[in-house]
Order: C-alpha cells, then structure tokens, then sequence
C-alpha cells in the first residue's frame, strides 16, 4: 500500500468506495457534501491531499447529479494539488449514447469524456464499457476493465454439465463469444426487433439449445424485457435451464417483476449500481477486490491486462 494513495467516494458509490478502501488496505478518505436549499450541492475533502495520488470512486447512473458530483469532486482535487487523480467510475453512464444513431442527437459519450478531462481527471478505470470505441474519446489513460474476471470463476463453480453461452442480442456477440472461449463452450445469439426503445416486438433464435444449460450474458440490464424475453424463447427451443449474468444492474421500471416470473434460474449481477431492492433470484458479486487490485497496480506500474487470462 502506497503512503501516497488515498481513495475517496461521491454519496452514489460510497458503499462500494469502502469495501475497496478495505481490500486496498486504507481507510476511506472524507469527503463532506453540504446541500443547499435550492438543490444545488458543494462536496468537499476534508483532509489535506495536497502531492497524493487520488482514486474518486464514483457510478454515473441517474440521476445527473451523481455525474456533477464526480465532475466537482476531480475539480476541487485539482484546485487542492493532488498529485495524480484518477477517476473510478463502476458503470459510466451514458455509454449507450456512443455515436449518432439518428439525426440531432448528442454523443452524450463523448461528451462526457471532455467534460472529465476539463475537469482535471488524468487517469480513467473502469468496468465493461457499453462500446469499447469509448476509450478512444478520451485523451487521457484509460483502464478499461472485464467483469469476466468476476463471472468467469462464478460460472466454473456452477459445474453446468451441458453449458451454453447466449446473447440476448446481435450487439453482444463479441462478449458472448470471448465467454464461450473463456468457458470451451458453444454460444448462441438472440436476434431482436424493437417496435420502440426499451420494447422488444420479435425475438428469434440463432443455434441449439435443445437439451443446454444456458447462460445469458450481457453488460447492462436495464427494464429486464429483452433478457426475460431471450430466457423465455430459450426455454421454448429445449434448454434444460436458462441462467443470466449482467454487470451493471440498472433495473428500472417493472424490472424486479419481470425478473421473479421469468424463466431464469438466477440473475448475477455485480455491485456497479446498488440494488433498489431484494429479489430472491438476484445474487450480487463484488467488484471491490478487482478495483482495489488495479488500484494497486497503477500505483507499481505493473500489467492490468493479466488479470483477465484464464488459462487453465
């Protein structure tokens, strides 16, 4: 552990901030966050960071001021002399938003890697981005890493004796596929027609599941319809069993519904987003050690990519 490290959190993330505080082998720096009456809010450290090499461990989900936070608190680490600061950002919003899919719309992407670098960040770490293509619209380091190194022993453990990996979208075929590689099993891909955003019209399937374990994987769930609706036609096509794996759990709407009267067995997710609420079908894994690993080896300089082999 570096004397000189020291790792804070925005009021989002400060559940997730402690337990890699933890691991790391420190204490959680203080931050104080004053709200004024009119919504607006001031974060503070209250302690000296002057020289130190800062990690602000901070999710970007809605609402936007949880992005403000972030944006004020690497602009007051900067106006404090900070050595070094780096931003840790678990699941970094507005990722669907990465190119211009209809006329006048904003790559909101984009838009919020300049806004990070204007703010003073020098150094990105985060997990399973929406669109790799993402890394690209910083300037800066970015430490883009894989929720496999969590999922993938999770699934060995499990011991499927006919194991198949799904996608529940033609977007997700490159994850799916490094999963099955990771995994030495087949995959199969889910081709769906939307009518209108977060509304699934047609789903078919491409590839046998007939007599499979299947598990679907993919990085963000956010109303739960097009998963539940890929493990409903899994099901229909023969598989023995239908399991998901999700990194981010955004889970709005009747998500948690849909959920417990789906097909699935289980949904595992990670600890990116907190869960609105308990659900008997949703385990969580930790990121904590992975983010508290990497800290560790920004700070010696040492690989980060050798963390997600999984060489037998």
């Amino acid at each position: 552990m570096s004397k000189n490290v020291k790792i804070f959190a925005g009021r989002a993330t400060h559940y997730l901030a402690e337990k890699i505080a933890m691991r790391y082998g420190t204490d959680l720096g203080r931050v104080v966050t004053v709200d004024f009456c009119d919504g607006e809010f001031q974060p503070s450290f209250e302690e000296n960071i002057r020289g130190n090499d800062i990690f602000i461990v901070q999710s970007t989900f809605a609402p936007a001021n949880n992005l403000m936070e972030l944006l004020m608190l690497i602009d007051a680490a900067r106006r404090a002399s900070a050595r070094n600061i780096i931003a840790v950002i678990p699941y970094f919003g507005y990722a669907r938003q990465d190119r211009k899919d209809k006329p006048r719309v904003s790559i909101a992407s984009k838009m919020i890697a300049n806004l990070l670098s204007t703010a003073g960040v020098q150094r990105v770490i985060t997990l399973d981005l929406h669109a790799d293509q993402i890394q690209g619209f910083f300037d800066v380091p970015v430490d883009h890493l894989y929720a496999s190194s969590i999922f993938v022993p999770y699934l060995r453990k499990l011991n499927l004796p006919n194991l198949t990996m799904a996608s529940p979208d033609t977007g997700g075929t490159r994850r799916v596929a490094s999963y099955a590689k990771f995994l030495h099993s087949d995959f199969v891909i889910c081709y769906k027609q939307r009518g209108k955003p977060n509304e699934v019209e047609k789903m078919a399937l491409v590839g046998d599941v007939e007599g499979r374990d299947v598990v679907l994987a993919d990085d963000i769930i956010d109303t739960a319809g097009t998963l539940t609706r890929a493990a409903q036609v899994i099901m229909e096509n023969g598989a023995n069993s239908v399991r998901a794996i999700c990194t981010h759990p955004l889970l709005s709407q009747n998500s948690y519904e849909r959920i417990e009267k789906s097909e699935l067995l289980e949904l595992v997710v990670t600890d990116t987003i907190p869960l609105r609420k308990e659900s008997s079908k949703i385990k969580v894994l930790s990121t904590a050690e992975l983010f508290a690993e990497v800290i560790k080896r920004v700070e010696s300089h040492e690989s980060i990519s050798s963390l997600f082999r999984f060489d037998e």
